[in-house]
């Protein structure tokens, strides 16, 4: 099968995993789509087969989340890589969230920004369309430095506080109709369950 492979911290030990379970047999036939370059680079030191979208799509994404509502909307993008992790899950057959304790939510939002992907040219435009949405935006900088943080795709992102955002959908919407907002980190209708570990020896498993 051709699996999603996503980003960030979380992601990473799935993608080591996966692996681990190739390197001893257990898996065979598997390929992978990564969502960054960064797990590409880690994709090929676990030995995983890397195929691109031009090739295959995906039959399974796996990937991690900043926060997860109980319906299994999900915020991503902290780590930077929202645009191709939406564009791997969206072409895909099913998309699966991991993550710890720490992620489930009540309401998206409670735990920090909502990033959107935007265009350099024009961002300080583009900032302001998304603050008259209610939310407090912050462009995102390289950490420790003064220059502003660029995506693997050569875009900028933008961190936008909402107080909570009770209506994620509507939110994508409106987002997605300012020009230079090119993708936003809401993960809405996607995701088919969720992988939680409650704790080293504790597993549970949320479904939409």
């Amino acid at each position: 099968m051709t699996v999603g492979l996503g980003t960030g911290t979380t992601a990473s030990w799935a993608v080591r995993r996966i692996g681990e379970l190739i390197r001893d047999g257990t898996l065979r036939g598997i390929r992978g789509i990564p969502t960054s370059e960064h797990t590409a680079l880690l994709a090929r030191q676990a030995g995983i087969l890397l195929v691109t979208l031009a090739e295959a799509r995906p039959d399974l994404t796996l990937d991690g989340a900043d926060e997860i509502s109980p319906d299994l909307s999900a915020i991503k993008g902290r780590g930077g890589a929202l645009l191709r992790e939406k564009i791997v899950v969206s072409s895909g057959e099913s998309f699966v969230l991991v993550a710890d304790a720490s992620k489930p939510v009540r309401v998206l939002g409670e735990q920090g920004p909502l990033p959107v992907e935007v265009e350099p040219f024009g961002w300080e435009a583009t900032l302001d369309a998304l603050a008259a949405l209610g939310c407090d935006p912050e462009l995102r900088m390289k950490p420790g430095q003064k220059e502003p943080f660029v995506t693997d795709g050569g875009h900028y992102t933008a961190d936008c506080r909402f107080p909570r955002i009770p209506d994620p959908a509507s939110l994508e919407v409106e987002i997605k109709r300012i020009p230079g907002a090119l993708e936003c980190g809401l993960f809405v209708g996607l995701a088919k369950a969720a992988v939680v570990a409650r704790s080293a020896s504790e597993i549970e498993i949320m479904q939409a």
